[in-house]
């Protein structure tokens, strides 16, 4: 039986988003049938982010895979419009075009760095274990998400969870969770306003109102415990 018959014939589908709930609507499954129960978090593995404040440099994080669909070259464009210190951490393996070859998107980021001079700003990590992920998160004051498309977008919601403001296009989680202007700013993908936006979070007040709002959101929606009551 094929998946899409095997969705056809069962009493209840779930799906994790809005977005894929219309998916899911355009594949010819009836809307009875389906129920949006998005991704869980462990909650507590990102409430304890220690607080920073009065930091003469704003650090911006990306966290996610890196590939053309996330359009990071307008975060790089943006950045290097920026009025203020800053340092960007990307965090992320590259995408691939097969088994053994990569899409070469990672070396003309790199490429762009160095024409824009903000070299010395940027830093690609590359992949890391999810483990280790929460101390990147820790590390970081902005979270920026400037991607085309998400079918959900969990390094949004993690990020969320570690009390990051976040600046992000209106994909996935995002829509979900970025009341615009009270827990982060939703944005149409364009570097000027990316960098308003950075630049408005600059404040410490600001970010720390933001964080703690969208922080405060996460637990309450999207802990286990609450998933887990869903079904």
């Amino acid at each position: 039986m094929t998946f899409k018959a095997s969705a056809k014939s069962a009493d209840a589908v779930v799906v994790s988003s809005k977005l894929e709930y219309e998916d899911a609507i355009e594949f010819g499954i009836k809307k009875d049938k389906l129920h949006v129960i998005p991704m869980g978090i462990d909650v507590d593995e990102y409430m304890n982010k220690p607080v920073r404040q009065n930091e003469d440099t704003i650090n911006i994080l990306f966290v996610g895979r890196i590939a053309r669909v996330r359009r990071i070259e307008i975060l790089l464009q943006a950045v290097a419009k920026l009025p203020i210190r800053f340092y960007l951490t990307l965090v992320g393996g590259e995408e691939k075009t097969s088994s053994l070859s990569r899409s070469g998107y990672l070396d003309e980021l790199k490429k762009l760095c160095k024409n824009l001079n903000i070299n010395d700003r940027v830093t690609f990590i590359g992949p890391v274990a999810q483990d280790e992920l929460f101390n990147w998160y820790s590390k970081g004051d902005i979270f920026v998400y400037p991607s085309l498309y998400e079918n959900f977008g969990q390094p949004i919601l993690e990020a969320a969870a570690a009390g990051l403001p976040i600046v992000s296009t209106s994909v996935g989680v995002a829509k979900e969770i970025i009341q615009d202007g009270e827990t982060g700013f939703l944005v149409a993908g364009d570097d000027q306003e990316i960098a308003d936006r950075i630049t408005q979070l600059a404040d410490n007040n600001l970010r720390m109102k933001m964080g703690n709002a969208l922080k405060k959101k996460v637990r309450n929606l999207y802990g286990w415990q609450e998933i887990i009551d869903q079904y």
